[in-house]
């Protein structure tokens, strides 16, 4: 299975192009599940688990690689279905995102399809707010539901979201009630992660779930405002892989605009490896955060407001 996985080197020849990568899945019978490429270490057959007494119910064990141990989820209980219970027939998916790796034990793995951003579509109304979506597609004619592995793995080892009073002291004396931050993030959780977090030391948040909705806001506010918005809107923390456009897209098509190319970006993404610090020189992002840490993104944050 590992004959799916591309090299980093190859799969970076689509970053940029508001295009990715998904890796195709099943959980229990014929529907489809993706998750991006970019998320997954490698895809392995599932070996023999060791239990972990006291662990949370959607944990199934610890798996072994290579003398790693990894923390094995089963996607489907975690998600409201019923537990995988055929082991030997099913595939974990090793993730490394959010800086940390965990698998995700799934019913079976099938291929690796390229697609547009655009063709990546927000959950349809209706869907509440408990669902497991993050996005939705299609293939082959059929509907491909993108799971929110962020926030499966925040209900089942939350971070901590304090931002400590060293952080706090240093923005005691800064007024930013009269700025704006915008944030583009298509996971809840991360939203309002980054929303408390900025909170704490007063700054103004508005959010919006995916890049072309932060690059339709910026514009509305550059022709409310007659001009550039950076005085108004020093900063926009945003995604990477988003519905419709991704952060990466975003970020070319904000510096390409006389308006917004002054407001400050910062890259704020689950997705880890060494095409990241390329990426943010090519499309002229500011800096980029792997999520999340409360402590260092408040003091980036502090750092481009004042800049």
């Amino acid at each position: 299975m590992t004959s799916l996985m591309n090299s980093v080197d190859q799969r970076t020849n689509i970053v940029g192009q508001n295009r990715l990568e998904l890796l195709m899945f099943r959980l229990h019978g014929p529907q489809p599940y993706g998750i991006n490429v970019f998320k997954v270490r490698e895809v392995i057959r599932c070996p023999e688990l060791s239990e972990l007494p006291g662990a949370n119910p959607h944990v199934r064990g610890i798996a072994h690689l290579r003398g790693v141990p990894v923390t094995v989820i089963d996607l489907s209980q975690a998600t409201g279905g019923k537990p995988i219970s055929d082991l030997s027939n099913a595939f974990i998916l090793v993730t490394e995102y959010n800086r940390n790796t965990q698998g995700f034990l799934v019913g079976g793995v099938d291929r690796i399809v390229n697609v547009n951003w655009e063709q990546i579509l927000p959950p349809p109304h209706g869907a509440g707010r408990s669902h497991y979506l993050t996005a939705v597609t299609e293939v082959d004619k059929k509907l491909v539901q993108i799971i929110d592995v962020e926030k499966v793995f925040s209900e089942i080892s939350p971070v901590d979201e304090t931002v400590s009073e060293a952080v706090k002291d240093k923005a005691k004396n800064a007024d930013f009630k009269d700025l704006t931050v915008l944030v583009a993030d298509d996971s809840a959780v991360a939203r309002n992660q980054v929303k408390r977090a900025l909170s704490t030391i007063g700054i103004n948040v508005e959010t919006v779930n995916d890049g072309r909705l932060a690059l339709n806001w910026l514009e509305a506010k550059a022709q409310e405002l007659g001009g550039d918005i950076s005085g108004k809107v020093p900063l926009i923390i945003s995604d990477i892989e988003m519905p419709e456009m991704d952060g990466y897209t975003l970020t070319a098509e904000v510096k390409a605009n006389e308006h917004l190319r002054h407001v400050h970006i910062i890259l704020h993404s689950s997705l880890s490896g060494v095409f990241n610090e390329a990426m943010v020189k090519k499309v002229g992002a500011d800096q980029f955060i792997a999520k999340f840490h409360p402590d260092e993104l408040v003091s980036a944050v502090q750092q481009w407001m004042n800049s």
